[in-house]
């Protein structure tokens, strides 16, 4: 009998993971350079004298989004795992199990985006499966690899992390929930608010990407030169991200919360839906460890491509766990656990969405 349990709905537990998933992992190789660890977002094998980073993850596809949009976020959700490796993207395998009342005009509009999107990162699909099945259901359309190739010397991963490693945040908290949140609730948001403040919120959608976070990052160096580490800050947003990069380092962390970039819109619309920023989920926010001499660098570097970034803390020993300066306080930060988003938004569904035509 397993002694942790399986969450309501989200990700698997840590517990899970170390008593269900890692022990059986196929067979060994010494070909991994980077297995499966909970937290962090991708793998990486040697093949040849290159290193090859993948990530698999669902398909995710919201109509309620519109159709261009919905794509363009399913594409670089998948990709944004991939780019922490420090890696160039290169090649995608999809899979598309669609629900039955898709169309073919629907799927043009999804497949033609997927296509324009791949072409401006330099991805070349290579295979895939493509079909239409009872019991399918959005948002969950299939599933997805992403590969990336590059330099053996070339990649990151948390264990190249060191105590004194500055961390740097993009864009900071909440992107994910605030795009969500702007693309499914426009007019609420208005009437809230106001039409500007509507528009301007609903500009961060196309925040919710890494690529260009991590690519800029990168280009400054690696490891001893650069960037050690990267992570996507996905489920429980910053404060969750923060703990699985520094459990995956082995290392404990310092932050300082007021050094954390805000971007405009998000701190009104998490106080409206009610929600944690910092602790809810941020897709387009890349938490960056980078040696100190080339932190500012990095943060230069970002800065000239317009994405908002700061040194907001660094890694430290790990029985210190991670301590969070607020207002002047120090206290140890505690992992979120349950994402506050997720409750909001389905309890906002049901409450503000509009009704269906003929209803």
């Amino acid at each position: 009998m397993l002694e942790a349990e399986l969450p309501d709905i989200g990700k698997i537990s840590l517990g899970i993971f170390n008593e269900l998933i890692f022990p059986r992992l196929g067979a060994k190789s010494d070909k991994i350079l980077v297995g499966p660890q909970h937290g962090v977002d991708v793998g990486i094998v040697e093949i040849g004298d290159k290193a090859v980073a993948l990530t698999t993850d669902p398909v995710f596809i919201v109509p309620e989004y519109g159709w261009e949009k919905a794509a363009w976020f399913a594409l670089h959700i998948l990709v944004s795992d991939v780019v922490t490796s420090g890696l160039a993207p290169k090649f995608l395998s999809i899979d598309l199990n669609l629900p039955m009342e898709m169309t073919k005009e629907e799927l043009e509009i999804v497949w033609k985006t997927i296509h324009l999107e791949c072409e401006k990162l330099g991805i070349s699909v290579i295979c895939g499966h493509t079909a239409r099945y009872e019991n399918c259901h959005y948002p969950m359309v299939g599933g997805a690899t992403v590969i990336a190739v590059g330099h053996k010397n070339g990649y990151v991963t948390p264990k190249f992390a060191k105590i004194g490693d500055k961390i740097i945040i993009t864009k900071g908290p909440a992107i994910e929930a605030v795009g969500i949140f702007s693309a499914m609730f426009p007019h609420l948001i208005e009437e809230r608010f106001n039409p500007d403040f509507s528009q301007k919120a609903q500009r961060i959608f196309y925040m919710m990407s890494v690529v260009e976070d991590a690519l800029t990052a990168v280009d400054v160096g690696v490891r001893e030169e650069g960037v050690s580490a990267m992570h996507d800050a996905t489920e429980c947003g910053i404060w969750g991200g923060l703990h699985e990069l520094a459990q995956a380092a082995g290392l404990g962390a310092r932050i300082e919360k007021d050094k954390i970039v805000v971007e405009d819109c998000v701190t009104e619309i998490c106080q409206y839906f009610g929600i944690d920023p910092y602790a809810s989920i941020s897709e387009g926010t890349l938490i960056i460890l980078c040696r100190e001499h080339k932190a500012q660098g990095v943060v230069e570097a970002l800065s000239q491509k317009s994405i908002r970034s700061s040194i907001v803390g660094e890694m430290t020993e790990p029985e210190g766990g991670i301590v969070l300066v607020d207002g002047g306080r120090e206290r140890k930060l505690e992992h979120p656990i349950v994402d506050p988003f997720w409750k909001a938004f389905y309890g906002s569904l049901e409450k503000y969405r509009f009704p269906k035509e003929g209803k």
